[in-house]
């Protein structure tokens, strides 16, 4: 049975119970008010109609169940603290490296989805950290130096006479790069790259020990002609005391013994199609129409 069907034999057995409750206190009332028997049952009847009783008994249809608005955000959040600790953590550092302020771990749940009091190992990962700071309440971001201004730069970078990658500068307070091109325009310091590891490196221009050099030493410098030949350079560095980087006479010999000759290996003979030759794909002929005639 559908239940359509047993709804409306329901409703049936309610209206049939509704009228013999009707019918039975009409009779009570008929038998105390025997004076005036057609009086009160109609008005009764009227009052208490089936049809009424019913509808009035029947509970109110459901509200219907309306989903979220908001389906797209509750998957991100729930795909957010599924992922693994080091995602989660990852994410928090980028918050606070972007915020370069103190949150709580609330306000680090609302902004970017991660519940670090409810995930213990994102708490103690973000705890120990060696870039995050946490003082008992508040999370923020740990650079490895901690200046605040482009003055405050300049003193950490004077400390460091030999250099310093820029590297390590990059995370210290957000608008760090263009006060160390201020600085370098202002002739206080000095931005080099380092070859080795493709890096800058930022070294401090003491103004106590300004350098001049004479137009005379300049002169000198330029004129001087480097020899041609990589073993005359060679030569003239070991006679300085300086040891070269190459070896230009041991290569040279080197390539003599293994006989190492500058001719280009010959090309081979491209094989041509022509009518001797065995096909194995005949069945398409329009591959074969300018066959050479040889």
């Amino acid at each position: 049975m559908s239940l359509q069907e047993t709804l409306a034999r329901f409703q049936k057995q309610q209206e049939k119970c509704q009228t013999t409750l009707a019918s039975i206190a009409t009779a009570r009332q008929a038998s105390a008010k025997p004076s005036a028997p057609q009086r009160t049952t109609p008005n009764l009847q009227k009052a208490t109609p089936p049809n009424a009783s019913s509808s009035a008994n029947a509970r109110p249809p459901a509200p219907a169940v309306k989903f979220s608005n908001d389906t797209e955000r509750l998957q991100i959040i729930n795909s957010i603290r599924r992922a693994p600790v080091g995602a989660q953590i990852k994410r928090v550092i980028d918050l606070l490296l972007e915020r370069r302020e103190a949150l709580t771990p609330e306000q680090i749940n609302e902004a970017c989805y991660v519940d670090v009091n409810a995930n213990r190992a994102v708490f103690e990962s973000l705890k120990n950290n060696p870039k995050v700071n946490y003082d008992g309440r508040f999370f923020s971001y740990k650079s490895k130096h901690e200046v605040k201004n482009k003055e405050q730069l300049l003193v950490l970078i004077r400390r460091f006479p030999e250099g310093m990658p820029v590297i390590d500068l990059k995370d210290a307070y957000p608008n760090v790069m263009e006060d160390l091109q201020t600085l370098k325009a202002e002739r206080k310091v000095w931005l080099l790259s380092n070859f080795d590891s493709q890096e800058d490196i930022v070294y401090p221009n003491d103004p106590r020990v300004p350098i001049k050099v004479d137009d005379d030493l300049k002169q000198l410098f330029r004129s001087i002609e480097l020899p041609r030949d990589m073993l005359d350079i060679e030569k003239d560095l070991q006679k300085n005391g300086m040891k070269p980087a190459t070896n230009t006479a041991k290569r040279r010999a080197a390539a003599q013994i293994q006989g190492i000759s500058s001719k280009s290996k010959p090309k081979k003979k491209k094989h041509e199609i022509s009518k001797r030759t065995k096909l194995t794909n005949a069945h398409l002929p329009e591959l074969f129409q300018n066959l050479s005639s040889k």
